[in-house]
C-alpha cells in the first residue's frame, strides 16, 4: 500500500510523527462517540420510557449501522474523497448528530394496562432507589413483582390489594413522536458521519508505515491506546453532567449529549487546521471527469432519512415465531437484519472469489485467512458489546455502585473501566509483542484471536461467579464487573489493535479501504446480534424499572453464563485452526 517516507523524519515515541496528530484526533472522536454510548442505553429506557426489548434492539441497530457504513465510506474514501476529506466531514455531520440528540423533549409518562384497562404510573424516588405505584382512583397502590412473573398491588398499610396473573400487566410510556423522531434523526445522522471518519483514520495510520514495519502492529495498539483516553474521560464527564452523581442531580441529557458534540468538533477542527503536519497523508486519487465531492456530501446527507427509515422499521418489527427454522427466522428480519446478513455473506465470500480472479495464489490465500479471522471477529464482538447494553442494565439494577462507601457512580459511568484498564494495559501489550517479536516468539494472529475469544468468555464467568456473592438486596459489588471490564480489556487488545494491523497487512493494495469497511461490517453484524442476545436478557419493567431484583439477578446471570462458556469452546476451537490459518498468511505476522 501507498505510505509516506515518515520513517526519515521526526519520531514521536519511535513512531511516525504524524501519529501524534491522528491520536489525538482518535482521542476526540471517541471522546464524543463513547459519551454518547454510556448514556443512549439509559436514555433510551429512563428518558423514553422503551421496554428492555425495544432498548436493546434499537442500541444493537445503532451500533450495528455505525459499524455498517464505514464499508461505503471505505470504498468511496479509496475511489474518491481520499482518507483526509472523507474523516473531517465525517466529524462535521457526527457533530451534528450529537448535537440533535440534545434535544429530547419532556421525559415520557409511566402508565400500565392491567387486564385491557389502563392506569397512570408514579415512580418515587428515594435515597437512590425507586418504587413504582399503580394509581387506581383514589389508592396508590405499589408495584411488587413475584418470582413467578405475577404482580402483586400493595397497599399502604403493607396488605396486597390485588394479584394481577402472569402476562396480565404491561408497561408503557406516553413519549412525543416528534422527540422520538429527533432522537432518530440524531443517531441517523451519527451513523452516516462514522462511515466516514471510522475506516479511514486507521487507513491514514496504516498509510504512516512501509510494507514490512514491524512497528505497524505497536503503532496500531498506540493508536488505539487514544481511543481509550478519549472514551475515559468522556464516559466519566457525560454522565455527570447528564444523570448527576452521589447528590447532585445533573444538568439533563442534554448537557451530556453536548459535551459529545463539543469533542467531535475538537476532532474534525484537528484534522482540518492540521496544515503541513498531515501533508501527503489520505489525499484523494488522481481523479477523471472532475471533482465529485460536492454530489458525494449531498448524497450522504440525504441518506440520513434512509437510516430513520430503519431504525424505525427496526421498533416495529414483529416478535420471531417459534419453530420457523432458521430460514424463517432470517426471512422475518427487519430489514436492517437482512442487508447486514446478505451483505456480510456476500463479503465473505465474494471478495476471496475476487481475489482468486485477479490475483497471485498467494494473495487468494492471505485474504481467505483474513476472511476466516473476520468471522471469528464476530463472535467476538458480539459478547463484548453486551458493555452497552445488557451490562449497563445489570450495572443499574443488580450491581450496588459504592466505591469503598465514599461516593457512587452511575450506571453509565462503569463502561469507563474498560477505558481505564486500555490505558493501562496497551503499553504493557505493546511492549510485550515488541519484546516477544524480536525474540521471535510473539503468538501470530490467529492465536491472539483465540486468546481474545477465550478471554471474552472469562470475564462473564467471572461476572456470573460473583452473582453468588450478591447481597440481600440481589446485587453484587461493583468490583465484580469491575473484574469483567478488566479481563475483556485485555482480550479486546488481543484482538481490535491487532485486528486493524492485519487487515492493512493482507489486503490487496488497491481495496485496503474496502477491507477496513469489511472488517467494521462484522463488528456491525456483531452489534446486530449484540442486541438479539441483549433481549434474550431482557426483564419487565415499569417506569424503567424492574419489578422482581431476584428474577433480573438471575435472568443476566443465565445469559452470562451460557455465552461465556460458549465463546471460550470457539476460542479453543480456533487455536486448533491457527497453524492452517498461519500458512495462508505466507509469513503475515
Amino acid at each position: 500500500m501507498a505510505s509516506i517516507p515518515a520513517a526519515s523524519g521526526e519520531t514521536w515515541f519511535g513512531h511516525p510523527r504524524q501519529l501524534a496528530r491522528l491520536f489525538t484526533t482518535e482521542a476526540m472522536e471517541r471522546f464524543g462517540y463513547y459519551g454518547m454510548r454510556a448514556l443512549l442505553t439509559l436514555y433510551l429506557a429512563d428518558h423514553f420510557l422503551f421496554r428492555d426489548s425495544t432498548t436493546t434492539s434499537l442500541y444493537g441497530g445503532f451500533t450495528a449501522l455505525v459499524y455498517l457504513t464505514p464499508l461505503v465510506g471505505g470504498l468511496i474514501a479509496d475511489k474518491y474523497l481520499g482518507s483526509k476529506r472523507s474523516v473531517k466531514f465525517g466529524a462535521i455531520v457526527m457533530s451534528l448528530g450529537y448535537l440533535t440528540l440534545c434535544f429530547g423533549g419532556d421525559a415520557a409518562k409511566p402508565f400500565a394496562t392491567i387486564d385491557g384497562q389502563r392506569y397512570e404510573v408514579q415512580v418515587d424516588k428515594t435515597n437512590g432507589s425507586k418504587q413504582q405505584y399503580v394509581l387506581d382512583g383514589a389508592k396508590r397502590l405499589a408495584i411488587k413483582g413475584r418470582d413467578d412473573g405475577t404482580i402483586d398491588l400493595v397497599a399502604p398499610d403493607g396488605n396486597t390489594d390485588r394479584t394481577i396473573a402472569k402476562g396480565g400487566f404491561e408497561a408503557g410510556g406516553d413519549r412525543s413522536p416528534f422527540y422520538t423522531m429527533l432522537m432518530l434523526i440524531g443517531l441517523s445522522a451519527v451513523t452516516v458521519g462514522n462511515g466516514f471518519f471510522k475506516p479511514n483514520i486507521s487507513t491514514m495510520v496504516g498509510s504512516l508505515y512501509a510494507v514490512g514495519d514491524r512497528r505497524r502492529d505497536s503503532g496500531f495498539t498506540i493508536f488505539y491506546m487514544g481511543i481509550n483516553i478519549g472514551s475515559l474521560f468522556s464516559q466519566l464527564l457525560c454522565p455527570v453532567l447528564a444523570v448527576g452523581m452521589g447528590s447532585w442531580q445533573g444538568l439533563g441529557w442534554w448537557a451530556g449529549f453536548g459535551l459529545a458534540a463539543i469533542g467531535m468538533a475538537v476532532s474534525w477542527a484537528l484534522i482540518q487546521f492540521a496544515g503541513p503536519k498531515l501533508a501527503g497523508v489520505g489525499d484523494p486519487p488522481p481523479q477523471t471527469g472532475g471533482d465529485k465531492s460536492l454530489l458525494i456530501y449531498g448524497a450522504a446527507l440525504l441518506s440520513i432519512p434512509v437510516m430513520w427509515f430503519l431504525f424505525t422499521n427496526l421498533m416495529n418489527a414483529p416478535e420471531p415465531v417459534a419453530g420457523q427454522g432458521i430460514g424463517g427466522y432470517i426471512l422475518g428480519l427487519p430489514i436492517l437484519g437482512k442487508v447486514l446478513f446478505f451483505t456480510f455473506l456476500l463479503s465473505i465470500i465474494g471478495i476471496p472469489i475476487w481475489a482468486y480472479r485477479v490475483g497471485t495464489r498467494a494473495e487468494f490465500q492471505m485474504m481467505g485467512a483474513a476472511m476466516v479471522l473476520i468471522v471469528f471477529n464476530v463472535v467476538f464482538w458480539t459478547l463484548f458489546e453486551q458493555a452497552g447494553s445488557s451490562l449497563t442494565l445489570f450495572a443499574d439494577r443488580n450491581t450496588d455502585m459504592s466505591i469503598f462507601g465514599l461516593f457512587s457512580i452511575s450506571a453509565g459511568q462503569t463502561q469507563f473501566f474498560n477505558a481505564a484498564f486500555i490505558i493501562l494495559l496497551a503499553p504493557i501489550f505493546s511492549v510485550l509483542w515488541r519484546t516477544l517479536g524480536r525474540r521471535g516468539i510473539e503468538p501470530g494472529i490467529p492465536i491472539k484471536f483465540g486468546l481474545a475469544l477465550i478471554g471474552v468468555g472469562a470475564g462473564f464467568l467471572f461476572l456470573v461467579w460473583g452473582t453468588n456473592f450478591a447481597g440481600p438486596d440481589f446485587k453484587v459489588g461493583v468490583w465484580w464487573l469491575a473484574g469483567l471490564y478488566f479481563i475483556h480489556s485485555a482480550a479486546e487488545l488481543c484482538i481490535s489493535p491487532v485486528g486493524l494491523s492485519m487487515i492493512t497487512k493482507l489486503s490487496i493494495a488497491r481495496i485496503v479501504g474496502l477491507m477496513m469497511g469489511v472488517w467494521f461490517l462484522s463488528i456491525s453484524c456483531a452489534q446486530y446480534v449484540a442486541g438479539v442476545v441483549a433481549q434474550v436478557a431482557s426483564v419487565e419493567t415499569v417506569g424503567g424499572q424492574v419489578t422482581n431484583l431476584k428474577v433480573s439477578l438471575e435472568t443476566y446471570a443465565g445469559v452470562f453464563q451460557t455465552i461465556g462458556i460458549v465463546s471460550a469452546v470457539i476460542g479453543l476451537v480456533l487455536l486448533g485452526l491457527s497453524p492452517l490459518i498461519k500458512r495462508w498468511m505466507h509469513g503475515v505476522d
